[in-house]
């Protein structure tokens, strides 16, 4: 009987669209009709909710978006299925659905594969467009529905649906929706708003525990009697690696470093513990640690401040809590090598001292700390931080020395003493690891060693720790390469002088020795490291431009690098360009923005591009020739792919360059593209490699032959039937595909497309800086193009050949609108073999969009010499104005009604006078 209702329920959610159709009009005619009673109507309105009820949601999309186009339904009728539509992403599979919906319908990503630079072998393609608009209808709330009702259905689909269990593809697009549609607007995205709350929050939780925390996993409740003396546990070991990989998927998913920050800024601490984590088994590191340290590396090289490296220095040895010293819960590692989270129930650290770590654990991850430190920090923040901890334990020593009686205990948290111990293992750590960045700071940390050195003579043994590590700082700065004793202050330069002196005559013998080293290093210390000459020293700009252009290579330089931080570094370099810093390499610029292109990523492309635009501005030869260089590959190390990429790029900047686009980059740029949509180019290395491909094909093939001992039978289960006309269909746009690609050796026909594309731009954006002969041999080019190469596979070539006559007739006909004199133009004889190549493609072509094409360009020619015989604004300009009822100058006919009369002598009634024209 059960499998009779499954097979029932099946057959019903398989109505054909049709049908479907038809049910809807019917039962929502007599459920919402004006006419009906209110009787009727109820039990209409509770059959119209069934059927909604047990239609598949995909199924359910496509009818509705059939029926509310105008004219398909009533409109009272119209108005309630709209509102259903928009209430789809509430139905529990409603967002997933949502998605294949618009990925298979959008315009953008249903376009044919004889039409896709990149054709994708399974599934629809997801565009930008279509991304966009997925975004807009799942993360903007539907009118009928409540912001909360509306957030807290859709987040559970949007949070599991990061899972990635459905594909990289789909994480990379539910991400774009988070982030940027919820996440990335103030109104839903900013703390306390409620996309915040049940996207953000969900996921914080369970790495820091938070009262009152929304929960979006389900609430387990048993019978079973609690145990009081055990451990209660918060979150389990699955809920944090579940949050954290979720977490790690909206960062990395796509470069937006604002959300990154705010995503990550309560979570620091928790990072800092669970990334060093000492000892973890290999499930605990992939699931936790390592996705937990690229989280906390990311958000330090977004944040890099003193505040944020102090604050985990302070708490190096952290494992829990939101007070430090009495934390109210804690990461807690279980048996079975798994952690999770434990409340304390209060316990103290008097109480249970398990719940803190010991000073072993604490020297376990300094090493980690400093690792940490030198990934993600900068050497000013660095030396600042250890400026903070020396002042901080010069503090403490001068409470030692200086009173011998503690007569009340201090509350600061300062004082704590295990806080104070790390900070002091920290500080000694950083010295022997940081000692050429420290030296970067040498005014300030020569302050604090003459603060420390200032002690009587016969000071007691307990100061030797003190002045150890005020002897290693002095050594540490002046033995560094372009250390100055001219440029310390006078003042601090004759105490730590006199101080080294007094040291010198301890009777502790090793100090003594150290100290008059010391002073006869300080006191010829010019004299052996003299500057050769007369060298300025750096402005504060300059400095601070150095640090920020070298902290933007770092960044960009990473392999491992996340996106977000590969953003941070690209618009680094962006605001210095901006600024006009001399500090820019500009060749080293071009190369890293070149290595950059190979990147998969949409947002990491765009923004390299507008840095190309950017640099065009005033080195617009250098960047020409970058993108030239990689876009006509003669040394064939590009993909296909990187080619069309840098293809956009110089596209761009010739749009940006503008009037400017003149000279010699443009004969450059005309004559290379020239080159490479023209058909005698040849790769040999690409004929190489393809020789060997068909030779590894045919002897696969022939082992295979011989296996079977005949033809290979087809094993593949895919039972899906295919109608001949769609099979023939498929053969067609894989034969176009695979004709795509260089055939011996020959240039790849989408390079041709982009290198023709590129070359009409330029043409519409300044045709007057390419000139008359390039011009003409690009339009040559077309027309032999669309004579002679008639094949299938090279439609996209023809579509972008007629493309290209379209872009040459707007760019004379916006220069005559302007005034421009080109000195060039169309003549009447190439006007007729233009119409008449292209009527015949119109007719003929193999390709519906090409005769498309062809004849939007014959009418835009007609049109175009229409408007020849009537005058531009810029023609009339010139012109005397004549008064209303007289005769004004006629384009193609010189006739001037004015200079045309004659004054008689005496200025008498002037008469006519008849000129032969031409």
């Amino acid at each position: 009987m059960e499998r009779k209702a499954n097979d029932k329920q099946k057959a019903a959610e398989k109505i054909s669209r049709p049908k479907l159709i038809q049910s809807f009009i019917d039962i929502g005619g007599r459920a919402f009709s004006p006419d009906a009673t209110s009787d009727s109507r109820q039990a209409a309105q509770r059959e119209f909710d069934d059927l909604l009820e047990r239609t598949r949601t995909l199924a359910l999309i496509g009818a509705l978006s059939i029926l509310i186009r105008p004219g398909s339904a009533p409109p009272w009728l119209r108005a309630k299925l709209k509102e259903t539509l928009a209430e789809i992403p509430l139905r529990p599979d409603g967002v997933r659905s949502t998605l294949e919906f618009v990925f298979s319908v959008h315009p953008s990503s249903t376009v044919r594969a004889s039409e896709a630079a990149i054709p994708q072998k399974r599934g629809a393609n997801i565009t930008q467009e279509a991304l966009q608009m997925a975004s807009q209808l799942i993360a903007s709330p539907a009118a009928s529905i409540a912001e909360e009702l509306w957030y807290s259905a859709i987040s559970p689909q949007l949070l599991v649906l990061l899972d990635g269990d459905d594909g990289p593809e789909l994480v990379k697009t539910v991400s774009y929706i988070i982030g940027f549609g919820i996440l990335g607007r103030k109104a839903s995205g900013a703390p306390g708003t409620l996309g915040w709350r049940y996207l953000a929050e969900p996921m914080l939780s369970r790495i820091r525990p938070l009262p009152n925390a929304p929960n979006d996993g389900p609430e387990v409740i048993t019978d079973e009697i609690i145990d009081l003396s055990k451990e209660k546990v918060i979150i389990t070991f699955q809920d944090l690696a579940t949050a954290l990989h979720r977490l790690f998927s909206i960062v990395v998913s796509h470069p937006n470093p604002g959300l990154c920050k705010r995503l990550l800024a309560p979570l620091p601490l928790q990072l800092w513990a669970l990334s060093s984590w000492q000892s973890p088994s290999l499930t605990l590191k992939e699931k936790i640690c390592t996705p937990a340290s690229e989280l906390l590396k990311t958000f330090l090289k977004l944040v890099s401040s003193p505040g944020l490296l102090l604050l985990l220095v302070r708490n190096v040895g952290y494992i829990g809590g939101e007070d430090p010293q009495n934390p109210d819960w804690v990461y807690k590692e279980t048996s079975e090598g798994q952690v999770q989270i434990v409340a304390t129930n209060g316990i103290t650290r008097s109480g249970d001292a398990s719940h803190h770590p010991t000073l072993q654990e604490i020297d376990q991850k300094i090493p980690k700390l400093l690792d940490l430190i030198t990934a993600s920090f900068s050497d000013a923040n660095i030396s600042t931080t250890f400026l903070d901890l020396l002042g901080r334990w010069l503090k403490s020593a001068g409470k030692r020395r200086g009173e011998n009686v503690l007569l009340k205990q201090e509350t600061d948290e300062g004082d704590d003493p295990m806080t104070q111990l790390a900070e002091l293992r920290v500080l000694q750590s950083m010295m022997d690891r940081f000692a050429d960045k420290l030296a970067n700071q040498p005014k300030h940390i020569l302050e604090l060693v003459g603060q420390l050195l200032v002690s009587p003579a016969d000071a007691p043994d307990d100061d030797e720790e003190v002045n150890g590590v005020a002897l290693s700082l002095v050594n540490m700065i002046i033995t560094v390469p372009g250390f100055m004793k001219s440029r310390v202050d006078p003042d601090v330069l004759r105490i730590i002088e006199s101080s080294l002196d007094k040291l010198s005559r301890r009777e502790d013998a090793d100090i003594a020795r150290t100290a008059n080293s010391l002073s006869l290093l300080l006191k010829h210390r010019d004299e052996v490291d003299a500057p050769s000459g007369n060298v300025s020293a750096p402005t504060a700009r300059q400095i601070e431009d150095r640090k920020t252009y070298s902290l933007a290579r770092s960044y960009l330089s990473q392999s491992d690098a996340l996106p977000p931080i590969k953003m941070e570094g690209l618009n680094l370099i962006a605001n210095l360009i901006v600024s006009q810093s001399p500090i820019l390499d500009i060749p080293g610029i071009l190369v890293l923005m070149s290595s950059l292109m190979s990147d998969n990523e949409d947002y990491i492309n765009l923004q390299v591009i507008k840095i190309f635009t950017l640099l065009a501005s005033r080195h617009p030869k250098s960047v020409t020739t970058e993108l030239l260089d990689h876009f006509v590959d003669p040394k064939e190390t590009e993909s296909v792919d990187s080619r069309l990429r840098f293809g956009e790029a110089l596209s761009q900047v010739i749009e940006w360059l503008g009037e400017t686009f003149s000279g010699e980059t443009a004969q450059q740029v005309g004559d290379a593209l020239l080159s490479v949509a023209g058909r005698r180019g040849h790769r040999p290395k690409t004929e190489a490699k393809q020789a060997r491909e068909e030779r590894a094909r045919q002897l696969k093939n022939k082992e295979a032959l011989d296996v079977w001992d005949g033809d290979i039978p087809d094993l593949s289960d895919d039972t899906t039937t295919v109608s001949e006309e769609a099979q023939a269909r498929n053969e067609i746009l894989s034969r176009i595909v695979s004709g795509w690609e260089s055939k011996r050796g020959a240039e790849d026909v989408r390079i041709r497309t982009s290198a023709l594309s590129i070359l009409g731009n330029a043409i519409e954006t300044n045709i007057a800086g390419l000139g008359p002969i390039l011009v003409s041999t690009a339009v040559d080019l077309c027309v032999n193009v669309l004579q002679l190469e008639r094949d299938m596979e090279h439609g996209i070539l023809r579509r972008a050949a007629v493309l290209l006559v379209l872009s040459f007739v707007r760019a004379l006909d916006a220069a005559k609108q302007a005034g421009k004199r080109l000195g060039f133009g169309l003549a009447a004889q190439a006007q007729d073999d233009i119409v008449r190549t292209l009527g015949y493609i119109a007719e003929t072509d193999n390709d519906g969009l090409v005769q498309q094409h062809a004849r939007d360009v014959i009418e835009s020619l007609q049109n175009w010499q229409v408007a020849g015989l009537v005058p531009s604004p810029g023609e009339r300009l010139g012109q005397q104005q004549q008064s209303s009822s007289g005769l004004t100058k006629l384009a193609g006919l010189n006739i001037d009604a004015e200079r045309s009369v004659s004054l008689l002598p005496g200025g008498s009634t002037p008469r006519p006078r008849i000129e032969e024209i031409e």
